[in-house]
């Protein structure tokens, strides 16, 4: 959506069709954003049973076949895969047909689809310079992850607003994340501290979460998600959740105090490597799942809110290997694939 949104502001008469696999959220989410959105039949391969393998592997003819189709009817200039699993069936058709196509990865350690198409698209984008080693020649080109332009525009807290600590796992949640945290809120309240807490719980846990709340007299604004987290950004001090690519790509363009707790089931375990990326650089702290409880939460908490020059520190850290600027830098390799100078747009 961001690399879309760049390429409309530079050229009025831009269109754009997402082609996703049939999540609900996806199709909720370019919904409200205004972008035409199909669906082909695409899933994952690695880490399947052999029951659901089987059934993915009978839906890749299909999924291509789907594919050739919507590009007959759509008429793109060229396409740009994210690694998501209709990636490979769209790129795959592009390819077939002459369309310029490139791939986007915003994984540490590339995913399966991105690393076969690799060796077929024009181009590869990567988020992360630890992604190289994973990508047998091609043209590598590294930009960083795209963040949104509303949440690069959004501008921080007043200095005087309450310690304020936001908790996402992400899109779908983190039941993990939710129990600790919820845990380590009452630790900190018996201990006479209360920050202010917006708290993304994911559908579902948010009945629970929300109860769990109400019954112990904590304090805070739950929320199965947050559509608006450009607002959430800018009031939080500090933010607790997983190590997605998305998460820790906003998180270092904006400069925000972390704690991450990556996902233990990733794939090829890329959470704990996007982490790193930041731990390694003083932007964040890192606690693995296995270590998790609200004691060990609620201490590193109070170790910040005690130490507000050690967080403005973390945050400066996370910022200097933040990029601002990914979706300018695609944008413009895009527009010259297709002949198109980028200073002219």
């Amino acid at each position: 959506m961001a690399v879309a949104g760049e390429l409309k502001r530079r050229i009025g008469e831009t269109h754009v069709l997402f082609v996703t696999g049939r999540r609900r959220m996806e199709t909720e989410i370019l919904k409200r954003s205004g972008y035409p959105q199909v669906s082909v039949s695409a899933e994952g391969l690695k880490g399947m049973g052999w029951g659901r393998g089987i059934v993915s592997l009978v839906k890749l003819p299909l999924g291509l076949l789907q594919s050739l189709r919507i590009l007959d009817q759509f008429g793109p200039d060229l396409v740009l895969g994210v690694g998501g699993y209709s990636s490979g069936p769209v790129c795959l058709a592009a390819w077939l047909k002459g369309i310029p196509t490139a791939i986007h990865e915003q994984n540490s350690f590339p995913g399966l689809t991105n690393r076969l198409l690799c060796r077929i698209v024009d181009a590869v984008f990567i988020s992360f310079e630890e992604s190289r080693s994973h990508f047998p020649g091609g043209r590598l080109i590294l930009t960083g992850n795209p963040v949104r332009k509303e949440l690069l525009e959004a501008g921080p807290a007043g200095e005087d607003h309450p310690f304020t600590i936001l908790v996402t796992g992400g899109s779908q949640g983190a039941r993990a994340v939710n129990r600790a945290f919820v845990e380590a809120l009452e630790i900190l309240k018996r201990m006479g501290r209360e920050p202010d807490v917006i708290h993304q719980t994911g559908e579902l846990d948010y009945e629970s979460i929300s109860k769990t709340y109400q019954e112990r007299g904590l304090k805070g604004e739950v929320h199965a998600f947050i559509r608006d987290m450009a607002r959430a950004y800018s009031r939080a001090d500090i933010v607790v959740g997983r190590a997605g690519a998305t998460t820790v790509s906003e998180l270092s363009a904006l400069g925000k105090p972390s704690i991450l707790i990556p996902y233990p089931h990733a794939a090829n375990d890329h959470q704990v490597t996007n982490a790193r990326v930041l731990t390694r650089a003083g932007g964040a702290e890192m606690i693995l799942e296995r270590d998790l409880n609200g004691e060990s939460l609620a201490r590193t908490l109070l170790r910040y809110m005690e130490d507000p020059s050690a967080l403005k520190a973390m945050g400066e850290k996370a910022a200097a290997v933040g990029s601002r600027d990914a979706a300018v830098a695609i944008a413009d390799h895009l527009l010259e694939m297709i002949g198109r100078d980028p200073a002219k747009t």
